[in-house]
């Protein structure tokens, strides 16, 4: 659910709730244009970004630079909820292409195509329990 998008930001932020189911979360990516944040709304999320391994729970806030390679992981029993903002905006078309694909793990070749749609560059495999992924 979007909270704000590019063309009421003038084009300077986007902002939307992004609900994560258990053990999933996107493959390794990184965005050349834009700042990605999450502030952990409930649940707890294992991230990757750069060289770095952490976990944010409830209440947590993540920043990762442009450029920057990430990923994360729902590690808990329930859905996660996540507030994910951008700046500058544009990843609106990520979103809205991947809320048309149907609920349930998300389907690789897929993703790879909707990631280009917004200049995301994909660069590897989703996290796994016990796995760290790397570029």
């Amino acid at each position: 659910m979007f909270k704000a998008r590019g063309k009421d930001t003038g084009g300077s932020f986007t902002a939307l709730e992004n609900e994560i189911a258990p053990l999933q979360g996107p493959p390794l990516h990184r965005h050349p244009g834009e700042d990605e944040m999450y502030y952990v709304l409930d649940g707890l999320l294992r991230f990757v970004a750069g060289e770095r391994e952490f976990e944010a729970a409830t209440g947590g806030f993540v920043f990762i630079p442009r450029g920057t390679p990430h990923c994360f992981q729902n590690v808990g029993a329930a859905p996660a909820r996540l507030l994910v903002m951008f700046t500058p905006s544009g990843m609106e078309r990520f979103f809205e292409a991947q809320a048309t694909l149907p609920p349930g793990p998300i389907d690789q070749a897929a993703f790879h195509e909707i990631a280009a749609l917004a200049a995301m560059e994909v660069l590897g495999p989703p996290l796994q329990l016990g796995s760290v992924a790397r570029d």
